[in-house]
């Protein structure tokens, strides 16, 4: 009788321990940071992505923009919260592959402390130019109206330092060395398009998303795609690599980072949620009608190797085009 006794309590003690935290996971609210503020891409993908979390896990889902610092404000938040699933955060090329690279000094050991959790989607973007007052209609003629206009044609970004800046500046070097005047934007795309379309900004790199309605209504003409294949909508439109121009401008990335202790399951939990959730077709109607690319990455490993490819192609750019970012 005492054996079974002993027994019995053994049984109970063991029923009484934790349950691992990944093994209950999520089993309260998630929170999910944005670098910049709300309405940009970086935005609408956290925003649509955090919906289908929500009803997948059944927990809330919150975004919390914490725009600033090149991105640093929110990756320190997330390096420094507790590494459990519960802090999340969507970033971009600018935020997670070229501010680790500019300010190193300023995010510690950004390799060790953040994960990427998975690749999520690509943003095609045009090299457009105003049509107002502007006569160059292909990459060509604006190639050689520059050189017969140097230091007249102003191109703008929405930042010093951001990826449109270095898009331009490296087309800029490969082009001949073409001299433009930089117009950055703290406004964002918006405030270059605005910018675009009063004359004051010639060309930038933007966005297909953000330009889409004023290259309909003629105000702004795509001189060329940054996309591997011509989107269906702009067939007519060659991509950089067709106008002789390989490897300058950027799709605009899209990840999901975590703080790099957290345990592998629960990474895991979240890729495969997101996975589900980018096959919804609500989901990939949303992003087809924004243009963009769903790219998802399928395991923890090839994040990770995607991630370290992005930050040595940048190293390279930004060892190439030295841009003062205190401009």
């Amino acid at each position: 009788m005492k054996r079974l006794i002993s027994i019995l309590l053994l049984f109970c003690a063991l029923a009484a321990l934790p349950v691992p935290a990944e093994e209950n996971y999520p089993n309260r609210l998630i929170k999910i940071i944005v670098p910049y503020g709300p309405g940009g891409a970086t935005d609408i993908v956290a925003r649509v992505l955090a919906e289908q979390l929500k009803n997948k896990f059944g927990q809330a889902v919150i975004i919390e923009n914490k725009p600033g610092g090149y991105g640093i404000i929110a990756i320190q938040e997330l390096a420094r919260s507790s590494p459990d699933g519960y802090t999340l955060m969507i970033g971009n090329v600018s935020t997670n592959a070229i501010t680790p690279i500019l300010f190193a000094s300023k995010i510690a050991d950004y390799q060790k402390d953040v994960v990427p959790v998975m690749r999520l989607v690509d943003i095609p973007a045009f090299l457009v130019a105003t049509t107002k007052d502007f006569t160059p209609r292909t990459v060509a003629e604006f190639i050689d109206y520059t050189k017969r206009n140097p230091g007249k044609v102003n191109y703008g970004t929405v930042g010093v330092g951001s990826y449109p800046h270095y898009d331009m500046a490296l087309f800029a070097k490969r082009a001949g060395d073409l001299n433009m005047t930089h117009v950055p934007n703290k406004a964002g795309a918006s405030g270059v398009i605005n910018d675009m379309l009063t004359g004051t900004v010639q060309v930038a790199f933007l966005n297909v998303a953000s330009t889409a309605g004023n290259v309909k209504a003629g105000m702004l003409r795509p001189l060329a795609q940054v996309n591997h294949v011509r989107l269906p909508q702009y067939r007519d439109v060659p991509t950089m690599d067709e106008v002789g121009f390989p490897g300058v401008g950027s799709a605009a990335w899209q990840a999901l980072f975590a703080p790099a202790a957290t345990p592998p399951a629960i990474l895991d939990t979240l890729r495969q949620a997101l996975t589900e959730a980018m096959k919804n077709p609500s989901v990939v109607s949303t992003f087809q009608t924004q243009n963009f690319n769903i790219v998802p990455t399928g395991s923890l490993d090839e994040a990770k190797t995607w991630l370290a490819g992005e930050i040595g192609n940048w190293r390279k750019i930004t060892e190439e085009v030295k841009i003062d970012i205190a401009e």
